[in-house]
């Protein structure tokens, strides 16, 4: 059965509270928000979930949503109207960047290990780490610094050490973020000590 577009407005709000509220976690509350139809009927932009609920299939409706909310720089301020100028191009984006993600990090982890020592990319002793500066400089993709902590295990460590709002943003997204990278983690571990033993 289609998904409506009503379905697609719920999806954009329990992905919204998801991405930008820390108590929210859209797996464990099993994507459940407070939005009637009636409220849906009366929003002037249900047109674009409209669209939405049409373009694509009911699987990619969320990776759509997802991309968009990750690659946001202030998830609470994502409007709907953001989505509907750019959000096509960055869903696609995102996408490119789901089937290269092997070769992105083989790339990236190649590009951070060739002037840094594995353990010195995650010190904080001077501040931002290495790894975080790289990610915030564009250097490496959030999928890249989400696998890094898959494998290390570095947020929290990171959240007792670094108390700025920066990191904080970053935090929350890595967190937020992860679940919905499905990877084969085991594969990535062995590109990186591949990586480090040459």
């Amino acid at each position: 059965m289609k998904v409506t577009p009503y379905q697609v407005y719920c999806e954009y709000l329990a992905l919204k509270s998801h991405f930008s509220n820390k108590n929210y976690d859209y797996f464990k509350y099993n994507k459940k928000v407070r939005a009637s139809l009636q409220s849906f009927y009366k929003r002037k932009d249900r047109y674009f979930f409209e669209k939405t609920s049409r373009k694509y299939k009911d699987e990619e409706i969320v990776n759509f949503l997802v991309a968009n909310f990750v690659e946001s720089t202030s998830v609470n301020r994502v409007w709907i109207g953001e989505i509907i100028s750019s959000g096509e191009r960055t869903y696609s984006d995102w996408t490119k960047r789901q089937q290269s993600l092997t070769y992105l990090f083989k790339e990236q982890s190649n590009e951070l290990l060739s002037n840094n020592e594995l353990e010195n990319l995650f010190s904080c002793s001077k501040g931002h780490p290495t790894i975080l500066k790289r990610f915030l400089g564009g250097d490496i993709s959030l999928e890249t610094f989400v696998i890094y902590d898959r494998i290390f295990s570095f947020r929290k460590k990171f959240d007792k050490k670094l108390k700025d709002p920066v990191w904080e943003t970053v935090s929350l997204k890595i967190q937020k973020y992860s679940p919905f990278l499905q990877i084969d983690i085991f594969k990535f571990k062995k590109i990186l000590r591949d990586l480090v033993d040459e």
